[in-house]
């Protein structure tokens, strides 16, 4: 995939690799087992429409199991790659046209919010990606310029007849909601398809017509709380800034869930919105939540909640037990190293490029959530390594 900036937009290299990411040093089996499979695909030895050999015949080959096997030949699928059919087996699928297509990217928060890099990293690598082009730019200045410069972004991309666009809706800003609808509106107009990345602009629980690539939000926020309920802590705050998209609302529905899965009465309402960063919200979040653990609603929140913490004597997690959701590259690098949701934003960029594809040969298809499974990076903050933790 090629990738052109668009002028006039503040610009930022996609790295090839995060900074202080180490190399792995060997990868998991079924990514060897997908490696080779696709090296055979792009290699012709495997020509489009034959047939895979089977499972039992891949896991003799390789020497490891068929859940292995199944796992790789998944990835092949989820990149477009195969077909899966019960009872005729797996097929290799015709290549992508080599015209290819020029694709918008409008995500107002890349450089901003850590999690777009990597999502944008992993749609160019992958496989489907190499025939295509791709426009690019970001703005990093205040939310009313940035809303500015959203809104030129996606009418130059309008002029320049991008066959889709790639958005990220808007967040933190009191008049997001008509942005975005322009934004998607002018889209619209224009014939031009859309694929959401990692949240969807309509108040939630509703959803836009548009297909969705992200994470299951609710259930993040359901297996950190969980996490923390299931050593003890029962007493649990969720923390959130105002104006955040609609996946925070998603992250606090699993979180009360948790709660009530647990026994919890939500009578008292513990959620609270405000600016991290200011000493007197931390206050009032000590004094009227008495927390003994707190759900933030991503580790950019959790990492202020813990600065705020400390300049108020409060230590973590020996006093108050803290988690976050996303995994960003610096959450094991705070002082007290993060809990958190971890999140494949490489699979969400592969997986959204798929999606796109997909929607452009079918316009006609019903609309999507595609939402990849977190697991749970056990660090510091919780707790759970103190000598007098329990499980309930």
């Amino acid at each position: 995939m090629k990738t052109i900036s668009n002028t006039g937009i503040a610009e930022r290299a996609i790295p090839s690799r995060e900074i202080g990411e180490a190399a792995p040093k060997v990868a998991p089996k079924y990514r060897q087992v997908y490696e080779d499979l696709l090296s055979s695909i792009q290699a012709g030895i495997f020509q489009p429409g034959d047939r895979l050999p089977s499972e039992a015949e891949l896991g003799e080959r390789y020497q490891t199991s068929r859940i292995t096997i199944a796992k790789a030949v998944n990835e092949l699928q989820l990149q477009g790659l195969v077909s899966r059919r019960a009872g005729s087996g797996t097929h290799v699928l015709l290549p992508p046209a080599a015209s290819g297509h020029l694709f918008g990217l409008l995500i107002p928060d890349l450089g901003r919010t850590e999690i777009f890099e990597p999502i944008c990293h992993g749609m160019m690598q992958s496989p489907l990606s190499k025939p295509h082009s791709l426009l690019w730019g970001h703005s990093m200045g205040e939310a009313s310029q940035q809303e500015k410069q959203a809104e030129h972004l996606c009418h130059q991309y309008i002029s320049q007849k991008v066959s889709a666009v790639f958005f990220a809706p808007i967040e933190f800003s009191p008049t997001k909601d008509e942005v975005n609808a322009r934004i998607v509106e002018a889209l619209d107009r224009a014939r031009i398809q859309i694929v959401l990345l990692d949240r969807c602009f309509a108040r939630y629980p509703l959803r836009s017509k548009y297909d969705l690539v992200g994470i299951d939000n609710r259930r993040a926020g359901y297996l950190i709380t969980q996490h923390l309920l299931g050593h003890g802590i029962k007493r649990i705050a969720f923390v959130a800034k105002p104006f955040s998209a609609t996946t925070v609302d998603e992250r606090i529905a699993g979180y009360r869930e948790a709660l009530m899965a647990y026994g919890i009465s939500l009578q008292e309402d513990l959620v609270r919105k405000g600016d991290p960063e200011d000493p007197e919200f931390i206050r009032k979040l000590i004094t009227e939540c008495r927390p003994e653990g707190i759900v933030c609603a991503n580790d950019f929140t959790a990492a202020k909640v813990m600065a705020g913490l400390a300049s108020q004597g409060i230590q973590v997690p020996e006093e108050i037990r803290i988690v976050g959701i996303d995994d960003v590259k610096y959450a094991g690098l705070l002082p007290v190293p993060l809990t958190t949701q971890h999140q494949n934003c490489a699979d969400i960029g592969a997986t959204a490029m798929t999606t796109m594809l997909q929607r452009l040969q079918k316009p006609d298809l019903p609309t999507r959530d595609i939402l990849l499974q977190t697991n749970t990076v056990v660090r510091r903050s919780c707790g759970t390594h103190l000598p007098n933790h329990h499980q309930s």
